[in-house]
Order: structure tokens, then sequence, then C-alpha cells
């Protein structure tokens, strides 16, 4: 039966992703993510139901329209692919509960976050704010300690400071920024998601979170400097970075703070 349940949890996430698929391109565009259905970008041709397989019809397909040839997306199956083996993960990690519904569905919110930052610098509040909503049920229903494998808040009183902590802390940088520089330096976006990761978290984890996004945003921000005609001016979607770091210290928050306490008192 075990197995049965994995497969279940794989196959509802891959389906997820094909929902989030919809979401990350028409959200941008700024289309309905109900009508029309499902349609070719390039053709327009309606896609049928057999074509609409979670990775199955892409490979099938060979990646491309079966009306007009037309290419598709790498971005497609591997949306689906990553929203499966994150729910997978989840389900390992709590089982058929509710955890599993409430931490999988902040997963698919935080992979659409990543994928319509990385397209228009934008975290829509209809996506990050009920984050922060399910992060103090979370809290409220004392996850934390029911599901010891994920990095989750164990009362409302520290879902509700990891909150306000996540959101003081981007928003002071924010402030601090536009008063050196004079520019704008971060969105109201990357500051309602900090809180919805806080809320998700608790306030202790926030330092590993923006450390990880730190870096690795610098890191790519180097790099993409380098290659832009902006140089160091050019603009980098920090929602991304965040969203990753969050994802990492969500699933491996645990076995990273076990490490960090062994180095420490050898």
């Amino acid at each position: 039966m075990d197995w049965i349940l994995h497969f279940f949890a794989f196959a509802l996430g891959s389906i997820v992703g094909s929902f989030l698929n919809v979401v990350i391109h028409r959200y941008p565009r700024e289309e309905s993510i109900v009508f029309p259905g499902s349609h070719c970008p390039y053709c327009g041709s309606p896609i049928k139901p057999w074509d609409n397989i979670p990775i199955l019809s892409y490979l099938l397909l060979l990646g491309r329209c079966r009306v007009c040839r037309g290419n598709i997306s790498a971005r497609y199956p591997l949306v689906e692919l990553a929203t499966g083996l994150f729910f997978l993960a989840v389900f390992l990690r709590t089982g058929p509960t509710i955890g599993f519904i409430a931490v999988s569905a902040l997963v698919a919110m935080t992979i659409a976050l990543i994928y319509i930052d990385l397209e228009i610098q934008i975290l829509p509040d209809v996506i990050d704010l009920p984050g922060v909503a399910i992060g103090l049920v979370i809290g409220a229903l004392h996850m934390g300690t029911l599901y010891p494998g994920l990095l989750l808040t164990s009362t409302l009183k520290e879902a509700v400071t990891g909150a306000l902590v996540g959101a003081g802390s981007l928003m002071a940088i924010r402030v601090l920024y536009r008063v050196v520089r004079h520019v704008e330096g971060m969105g109201l976006g990357d500051v309602k998601m900090m809180a919805m990761i806080g809320a998700v978290v608790g306030w202790q984890p926030l330092f590993p979170v923006l450390l990880i996004a730190s870096l690795t945003g610098s890191i790519a921000g180097l790099i993409l400097a380098m290659r832009s005609s902006q140089g160091l001016m050019v603009a980098i979607p920090f929602g991304v970075f965040l969203g990753i770091a969050f994802l990492v210290v969500l699933f491996f928050g645990p076995t990273l703070w076990e490490w960090y306490l062994i180095l420490l008192l050898r």
C-alpha cells in the first residue's frame, strides 16, 4: 500500500504542477487562469486531454504541439516533475494528514512565486498573503511538533512573531537601501513573501534563509552583471532566491541544525 500512496502523492503533485504552469504563463500576461482552456501558445489549438497528461504528454509529443509542431517550453515538464517530487517529499514526512495539504500548498505557492518573479519581477499578493494565513494555521495546529522532518512553527505566537520579524527585517533593508542609494532596491512583494516564510518556519531560521538567498542571489547577480550592459545595476529578482532558500530550510533545516550543533560541540 505504501507505494500506491507514494505514487498518488507524486501524481497529485504533477497535476498541481500542470496547473501551476497555467498560472505562471497567464498571470504575467493578465489572462484568466480558467478561460479559455489549455491551448497552444503558437497556433491557439485546444490541447486534448490525452495531450495534457503531466510529464508523459511532453515526452510522447517530443516537446512539440501536435497541430503546428511548435516547440513547447521545457519549463512545463520540469515544473510538473519538480512539484510531483516535492509533494512526494512532503508526504514522506507527514503521511496522509492535514499537514500534507498545508505544506504541499505552500510548496506549490513558492514554485509559482519563483517563476513569476523570474519572468516579471512581481510577487503577487494573491499568492503570498494566503501563504501567510497558511503559516498561521500551521502554528495554531502545532505542526512543528507533529512533523519533525520539516522545519515548521509550533505555536500561533511563533508564527505571528515569524511573520512580523520576516516582514520587518526586509522592510528595514528596503528603507535603508532607499535612504543610502535614493532608489528602490526591493519591492513590497519581497517583504510580504518574507512574512509568509517567517509565518511558516518562525523567526529563528530567517537569518539562514536570508543568508542562503543573499549568497545565491549575489552569485547570480555577478553572472548577470558580467553579461549585461547595465553592469552592477542590473535588476535581480530576489524573490527567486528567497523561494529557493525557503525550500532548502523547510526540508533540510532540521538536518542543517543538527550538523551545526555537532560542529559547535566539537
